[in-house]
């Protein structure tokens, strides 16, 4: 290329850059002009563009450039300007952020701002037994449940199994649960199977909105919705149970809250009632309670100490969902970091087992001297937690207790450090005196909050000390479909039980149906199980069929 050629490709580059300076700084100009205009009420629309035109420089024309020959002509167009080059990246960027806003749109609305109670909404039907976000969004609910579906082939089995005998038919079954994809797989296995179910949310945070839409497009009473104030989430519990002409005689709850408020507004409901099934620690603890103090109405199933529930929901579940839960929020890295974790239990052991891994400086806390020495043969250090507060990264509660971290040692944990709780009770840290006028809330984003000290010290609080995993990520499709096989079995147990078999107390779920749900999901590993011979059967003393185990059989 001639030195002619280059001089005159230099002059349109450095040309066209100013150019673009000085539109970009046009447009900085005239955004400013606008703004301050708009304040002022006076101006009109003229004005506006008046002064708009009157802010545009001349803009020198630039240079001919002159090619000896038209090879170098043809050269010179082969590199792109950088004005090109930045116009290009901005089509492609645009072009990308459109497509995304697009694929997003559904779950977003403009009229997120109003509450759900303030809405009138009826589904296609015309029913408008309901209350959720927004009903529009049950095409994208529709898509979010045919996924899960995909990896809960147990619970469909059992669905294509029972449906032909209805064995829930007459069961009108009133639930609070987490209400997401997997969870609607389970109350629409209930329906194919007979219920009448009315349905409603135990976490305030867990809610996926566009389920819960696609449940009350199906015609499921849902009252739920992401972000519940405290007065929603039990005003929801409420319109769930209080229903004209229509009385539930099962229970489904995680966490206990539907059991207190019916004990609490409607005990007639335990006339009728044939049982609660419950999944939760600190469901199956206040059951626990009543039953002891003589109060427990009507037989209740303890489906959380169920083999395949504490082993995959609390154990290999939370062994995954706390990295996600953690990562999502915060983008911490592991390595390295102090952390602490409130109790030893199955939830407590999936969390170390998975931080460990990833190179995190694991410790607990345990008041059982059986989990405290599994801890310590795991190497971890069993620590009281006033002892290490000061020099943790992280702590994370999972005991299902209440003030487990105090506000005396909220006070004394350092700048930085992430507190979060993976027990099922938002009891478990001290959040309501972290409310306190000396103290500043600030929102970070969804789900996370800086609270930050008169000093200026920071302290990361994820989920307002809510279940961090259901709150802030999801857990494994695999795992819930244990958990709603086990509860769904359950159900079928006490609904057809026949009377005198379980009296007013507290069961835990029969062998069988344990190890039924197990052998239910071995076909996804293609997994294989040895039979016993008849000899082998008659020298053991067990039955071909099972139960292997007996009740006492520690797993």
């Amino acid at each position: 290329m001639t030195d002619a050629v280059v001089d005159g490709k230099l002059e349109a580059v450095k040309q066209a850059t100013k150019y673009v300076k000085e539109t970009e700084n046009v447009a900085e100009k005239y955004s400013a002009m606008t703004v301050s205009k708009n304040s002022d009420m006076n101006m009109n629309v003229g004005e506006l563009q008046s002064a708009a035109f009157t802010a545009v420089p001349t803009l020198k024309p630039i240079k001919k450039i002159q090619f000896a020959n038209a090879e170098d002509k043809q050269e010179f167009q082969k590199y792109p300007t950088k004005a090109g080059r930045r116009s290009l990246s901005r089509s492609i960027s645009q072009s990308s952020t459109d497509s995304y806003s697009s694929a997003a749109s559904y779950s977003d609305s403009s009229d997120d701002e109003t509450s759900p109670r303030d809405k009138a909404q009826a589904n296609s039907k015309g029913s408008s037994d309901f209350c959720v976000k927004n009903v529009k969004q049950a095409e994208f609910g529709r898509r979010e449940i045919e996924i899960a579906e995909q990896d809960m082939s147990a619970l469909i089995s059992l669905r294509k199994r029972a449906q032909a005998e209805k064995p829930l038919a007459g069961a009108k079954i009133v639930g609070c649960t987490h209400i997401t994809a997997q969870t609607a797989v389970l109350i629409e296995t209930l329906v194919a199977l007979g219920a009448q179910c009315r349905w409603t949310a135990c976490n305030i945070y867990s809610t996926q909105n566009e389920v819960a839409a696609a449940l009350a497009e199906t015609g499921v009473p849902v009252f739920a919705w992401k972000g519940e104030s405290e007065d929603d989430f039990w005003w929801c519990i409420d319109r769930c149970v209080n229903k004209e002409g229509w009385q539930a005689n099962m229970i489904l709850d995680d966490g206990g809250d539907l059991t207190h408020w019916v004990y609490k507004k409607y005990p007639s409901v335990f006339k009728k009632a044939q049982g609660i099934v419950e999944e939760s620690v600190t469901g199956v603890h206040r059951l626990y309670q009543l039953s002891k103090a003589g109060k427990l109405c009507v037989p209740a199933m303890n489906v959380n100490d169920s083999v395949t529930k504490q082993k995959f929901d609390n154990l290999y579940c939370c062994r995954e969902s706390i990295l996600d839960g953690l990562k999502r929020t915060t983008d911490v890295m592991f390595g390295g970091k102090q952390v602490v974790v409130c109790g030893y239990g199955e939830v407590g052991k999936g969390c170390c087992s998975a931080l460990k891994a990833m190179g995190a400086i694991v410790c607990i806390t345990e008041i059982d001297p059986i989990c405290a020495l599994q801890g310590c043969m795991d190497g971890f250090r069993v620590v009281k937690l006033n002892e290490v507060i000061r020099q943790m990264d992280i702590v994370i509660t999972c005991t299902g207790n209440k003030n487990v971290v105090t506000r005396e040692q909220l006070d004394r944990i350092k700048n930085g450090c992430i507190v979060c709780n993976m027990g099922h009770s938002n009891t478990e840290i001290d959040v309501a005196s972290l409310r306190s006028p000396e103290l500043t809330w600030e929102r970070v984003r969804s789900q996370v909050d800086h609270v930050i000290w008169p000093d200026g010290k920071r302290v990361i609080l994820l989920a307002e000390g809510r279940l961090l995993n259901l709150s802030c990520s999801t857990v494994p499709t695999f795992v819930l479909s244990i958990t709603a096989t086990t509860q769904a079995l359950a159900l079928i147990e006490l609904f057809n039980a026949p009377e005198g078999r379980y009296k007013q107390d507290v069961y835990l779920l029969p062998k069988k149906m344990d190890e039924y749900v197990a052998s239910l999901h071995m076909p996804n590993f293609d997994a294989h199980l040895t039979e016993l011979s008849d000899e082998q059967a008659k020298y053991m003393g067990l039955n071909k069929n099972g139960p292997f185990k007996p009740n006492y059989y520690r797993y």
